[in-house]
């Protein structure tokens, strides 16, 4: 016999308003487990996710696999970057020792003056690009997975809660007609 949903629960959160009780321990919720068909859903702690004789996460390995290159292609990126600046600030300082150079023979006194604005400059540049590698990489958080599947024996009782109240469902609509309960006997018994 087929079963009426698949074993695939996607997490997702409710706002506080609308917290239930968790089916494992009873304490109020926000986050919930639901079918892709939207068939069956139930309230469950976060700490139950983590918890591996309840569900394991199924990884998609394609999202993971673009993850991996995305973040690979980022670092490469970052990498290019730091060597190009490194390179231009070698070339900075080479020139920077041409002129020094060149200055020397000339006048002592302005050159002290020069160098202390080039090195405040300098150091404020620094400073700018150092705050803009902040600012553009932030700290990423790990992200939680948002798809389970449930344990044999748990979503074998998903599966009979299931089945349960669709017999509930039946029983009350047979109950509903008029020619569910025996009716009354016309004739008198016994004659």
């Amino acid at each position: 016999m087929a079963s009426p949903f698949p074993n695939l629960y996607t997490h997702r959160k409710v706002a506080d308003a609308a917290a239930k009780a968790c089916d494992i321990c009873y304490k109020s919720s926000t986050s919930v487990l639901i079918t892709p068909d939207k068939k069956d859903f139930f309230y469950v702690c976060p700490a139950h996710l983590k918890d591996r004789y309840f569900c394991s996460p199924k990884i998609d390995e394609e999202a993971l696999k673009a993850k991996r290159e995305r973040e690979l292609a980022e670092e490469t990126e970052k990498l290019k970057k730091e060597y190009e600046e490194k390179q231009r600030k070698k070339k900075e300082k080479k020139e920077q020792k041409d002129k020094e150079k060149d200055e020397k023979e000339k006048d002592d006194k302005d050159k002290d003056d020069k160098d202390n604005d080039k090195d405040k400059d300098k150091n404020e540049e620094k400073d700018d690009a150092k705050a803009k590698d902040s600012e553009v990489t932030p700290p990423k958080e790990e992200e939680e997975p948002r798809v389970f599947e449930l344990k044999t024996t748990f979503y074998q009782q998903r599966l009979q809660r299931k089945r349960q109240a669709e017999a509930a469902k039946r029983d009350r609509e047979r109950a509903s007609k008029p020619d569910y309960f025996p009716s009354v006997p016309t004739h008198q018994p016994g004659k």
